[in-house]
This record gives C-alpha cells, sequence and structure tokens, in this order.
C-alpha cells in the first residue's frame, strides 16, 4: 500500500531525530562549540553595550590560558553548583517513598474507579494531569489501566488511553499540584536569568496559577477531543481482548489512604500554623509569605510532605516494614535519574561557558532589539516562541534538555524587553507539551505503541500520532487563548512571579 505523504512525512522526521546524538553528546558538542565560537567572537572583538547600566560587554576567549585555567579548575563546581540539580535529587527522594509505598498508584486507581460514567473521560484525562506529578507513574500505569476501564464499560479501549495519554504527556505543563518537573525547569530558568540579574530568583511555584487554571481548560479540552474527534473515528471495538475486572481498593488500602490523608492534614495544619500568624515561625524575615522558606524552600516542604503519608500508607498496607524498605523505596526512585545526572554534567559545562564567554548577554542584547524593532508584540512574539518549542520537541525528548538549551538564550532576551523569566517558562512549557503526544522522540512513546498493539495488532507510529494530532492542535488552540487572556488582564502566573519585570529594561 502506497503510504500517505503525511505518514511519510513522520517516518522522515522519525528518522531525522533517531540520527541525532544522545542529548548528553548534543550538551557536549555545544559546549566545545561555545568554546570555538567565543574565540572567533574575540578575535572579530564583537561587544554589546548594556542598554541600562551602559556596560560593554566583549566577547571573552574561552580558549586562552586564563580560560582553559578555569574551565579545568571549575568543571567540577559547574556541575555540583548547578541550581536544578540538588533540586531534583531532593524532590525525588520524597516522590520515591509515596511511589514505592504504592500511595500515588492507589490514589490514581481510586480517582479512575469512583468516576460516574458519564464524566469517565474527563476524569481520565484529570488523573493523567495530576499523575504528572509523580514523574512517570501516569505513562506505566494510568495508561494501560485506562485502556481496560473503557473496554470494560464497552468502549474502545484506545480511545481511553489515548484521552489519558493527552492529560499525561499532552497536560504536562498543567497541575493542581507542584510536581517534580517545576523546581527542575525553576532552576534552569533561573541559571539564564542571572545571566542578566545575578541576584534573580525563579521559585518553583513560578507559573502555578497558570497552571491550576490549565488544569481545568486542558481536561476539558482533551475530553472534547475523545468524545466528538478520537471515539467517533475509532468506531466500535471489535478486537478479542476480553474485559478485565479492575480490583477496587482492598479494605487495607483504603485504611492507609485514611491514615496517610489524617498525616497529610496535619502537616498542612503544622504549615498553617507557621504562616498564617503575622509573625509566623514560617514567614521571612521582613513577616511576608512570597519570601518565607515555604516558597523559597518548597522542595523541602515537597521532600516531607510526600515522604511522611508516603511512608504512613506504606506502614498501614505492609509494603514498609522497617528503615531498610523506605531507604530502598528512595534508592529505586533515584536509578532512573541516573541519565539525568549524566546529562546535567554536560549542560552545566555548556551554560557556564555561555555565561563566562559573555555570547549570552550579547546575543540578548542584539537579539532584543532586533525584536523590539520588529515591532512585534509581546502576544505574537509568544506564539513565535510556543511553535518554537513545540518544534525543538519533535527532535529533542528531554524538557530540560531543551530548556537548559533555549532559556540561556530566551530568557535573558525575554529579561531584556522586559518581560519575566516566569513568564519566558510558562511559554516554553505551552510549546514542549502540545508536541509531546505526536514526538516520536519523546522517551515513553514506543511504550504507547506497544500499549495500543494489544487492541490493535497493526497499531504503530502512524496509528499513535494520527490518534494524537488533534489532541495537540485543539491544546495549541485552547493553551494560546488562556494565555492572551492571562496576559491580556496582567494576571501574576505564579505567588510573586508577574508577566512584567517591574523595571523594564528596553522600552
Amino acid at each position: 500500500m502506497k503510504k500517505s505523504f503525511f505518514t511519510t512525512l513522520l517516518n522522515w522526521v522519525e528518522k531525522g531525530g533517531n540520527a541525532l546524538p544522545h542529548p548528553a553528546t548534543l550538551f557536549g558538542i555545544f559546549a566545545l562549540l561555545v568554546l570555538i565560537l567565543s574565540a572567533i567572537f574575540y578575535a572579530l572583538g564583537t561587544s554589546a553595550v548594556h542598554p541600562v547600566t551602559g556596560e560593554t560587554y566583549e566577547a571573552v576567549n574561552l580558549l586562552s590560558k586564563e580560560g582553559i585555567h578555569r574551565i579545568l579548575d571549575d568543571m567540577v563546581v559547574n556541575f555540583t553548583s548547578f541550581a536544578p540539580l540538588g533540586i531534583v535529587l531532593v524532590a525525588m527522594l520524597g516522590i520515591g517513598i509515596a511511589e514505592g509505598s504504592g500511595l500515588i498508584g492507589a490514589l490514581i486507581r481510586l480517582l479512575v474507579l469512583s468516576a460516574p460514567q458519564r464524566i469517565l473521560t474527563f476524569v481520565l484525562v484529570f488523573a493523567g494531569i495530576l499523575s504528572n506529578m509523580a514523574s512517570d507513574i501516569g505513562y506505566v500505569l494510568l495508561i494501560p489501566l485506562a485502556g481496560v476501564i473503557f473496554l470494560s464499560v464497552g468502549r474502545h479501549p484506545v480511545a481511553g488511553m489515548a484521552a489519558a495519554f493527552a492529560g499525561v504527556s499532552g497536560g504536562f505543563s498543567a497541575n493542581l499540584l507542584i510536581g517534580t518537573i517545576d523546581p527542575l525547569l525553576a532552576g534552569l530558568s533561573e541559571e539564564a536569568a542571572h545571566i542578566i540579574d545575578p541576584e534573580y530568583t525563579v521559585n518553583p511555584t513560578a507559573n502555578y496559577y497558570f497552571m491550576v487554571v490549565s488544569t481545568f481548560v486542558i481536561a476539558a479540552a482533551g475530553t472534547w477531543v475523545t468524545e466528538k474527534m478520537v471515539v467517533p473515528r475509532l468506531g466500535t471495538y471489535t478486537g478479542d481482548v476480553k474485559k478485565e475486572k479492575i480490583e477496587p481498593l482492598s479494605k487495607l488500602e483504603k485504611k492507609g489512604l485514611n491514615w496517610s490523608a489524617i498525616s497529610f492534614i496535619m502537616l498542612t495544619a503544622i504549615v498553617l500554623a507557621g504562616v498564617l500568624p503575622e509573625h509566623g515561625i514560617l514567614r521571612a524575615e521582613d513577616g511576608s509569605i512570597l519570601r518565607s522558606p515555604i516558597l523559597k524552600g518548597f522542595i523541602a516542604i515537597l521532600l516531607i510532605f510526600s515522604a511522611i503519608p508516603g511512608i504512613v500508607y506504606g506502614i498501614i498496607v505492609g509494603k514498609y516494614k522497617n528503615d531498610s524498605d523506605v531507604m530502598k523505596g528512595m534508592a529505586d526512585n533515584m536509578k532512573t535519574l541516573a541519565t539525568y545526572i549524566v546529562l546535567v554534567f554536560f549542560a552545566a559545562q555548556f551554560v557556564a561557558y555561555f555565561k563566562w564567554s559573555n555570547l549570552g548577554i550579547i546575543l540578548a542584547i542584539d537579539g532584543a532589539k532586533v525584536l523590539s524593532a520588529s515591532g512585534l508584540g509581546l502576544i505574537p512574539l509568544m506564539v513565535l516562541f510556543i511553535i518554537l518549542s513545540a518544534s525543538v520537541n519533535m527532535l529533542m525528548g528531554s524538557a530540560s534538555a531543551k530548556w537548559a538549551l533555549l532559556a540561556p538564550i530566551f530568557i535573558p532576551m525575554f529579561m531584556l524587553m522586559g518581560y519575566t523569566p516566569e513568564l519566558s517558562q510558562v511559554v516554553y512549557r505551552i510549546g514542549d507539551s502540545v508536541t509531546n503526544i505526536i514526538s516520536p522522540m519523546m522517551s515513553f512513546f514506543a511504550l504507547i505503541i506497544v500499549f495500543f498493539e494489544k487492541y490493535d495488532k497493526n497499531a504503530g507510529i502512524g496509528t499513535l500520532i494520527a490518534t494524537m494530532l488533534p489532541y495537540t492542535i485543539v491544546f495549541f488552540i485552547a493553551w494560546v487563548i488562556l494565555l492572551v487572556i492571562w496576559v491580556t488582564f496582567g494576571w501574576e502566573i505564579g505567588p510573586g512571579a508577574g508577566i512584567h519585570l517591574e523595571n523594564a529594561i528596553m522600552k
């Protein structure tokens, strides 16, 4: 059978993406490229004048004697002081306890199984979005479970998996709670912001308000696409897979959830007791909440709020019998970060070289001048940035790897135009999310095809992309509309995170 143009194009995208080196290798190449470019632009006498301070930034040759000494002296420091590294490691310790105890899996089962059938699709998309706070559990647990659930109620199982996949991956930048990706991206944004302002802080809650509203917008959009486009296209399921019985929560699991909820409420009460009083112990020195350790030290809070309910649940259900079991849960989750740690080593060197060479700030100053002179307003710039992020996502799956590459360029550029790093980050996250579900470079893409093959023996990359493409288009439209409304009204993106810098650098 002759392949369609669209299928042929997707095959070329897959082949081109697979031909790229490993992301860690790419950052190693980029780091070397920065060293070479630093020497070239230094020889050319490249410089730029800061529009506010009047300070002149000249390209620094990192292949000089002083540059080579700095590279060798600071290589370890670049790695160990790279902001996202410690943040992610600590966050994953707490998530590991909750995941290893079975708490997160039980919560997802409870949420999905207790949903009335008339809102089942919405609940699946919604649960997929929420699962992002627990790393990759949505991919390995919720998506296959969604197929089983849809089949059990007489609907096409692939439609159920598509709905869950849309929430887990397409809704990656929406949630009601802070997940592991938030501190990771915030750390990268803060590193990039330091190119312009060494004192700038980006909190893990930087996009929280926008994320919460996005959760309901994307859940509604995903439900509409499933019911109006995906289900009619797939029709009635005629495969030979029999209905499976989904085991409800046992009495012991329910007891574990109840006690973990009590522990969560107690922790919340303790935090509120330290925050609500005017001179509460958990407020900042000046009495504010925005600069309090609750926000600035949010990773510690995430660790505690994940670990203690997880330990309580694990003890009740018998998963955790002693401290060694708890430590094993933490260790097992840390094993999944091996590739990330390797990636961070090379990304840290790239970011450091980019900063040392002054190429980052020179590019930002010149780029900001070009964008300002172009006459494009904020909204067209945001849409173009979303499209760029979405396009890069088709060739590089890792959200952190892409942001480590794009942030040092675009955050300083938008800061020089008077826009906050938090805004740049949320714009990037929209683009990164909408094409996750059609990107062959997404790490779980092959696994989702395997899930589809359970119900459709002929399923392949074309099947998956054709099923998920409507979600990409609708999510893009819905998110752009939401962002335009948000920016138009000038609402905060997160606690203390506005649209414009207090003192716009370029008018």
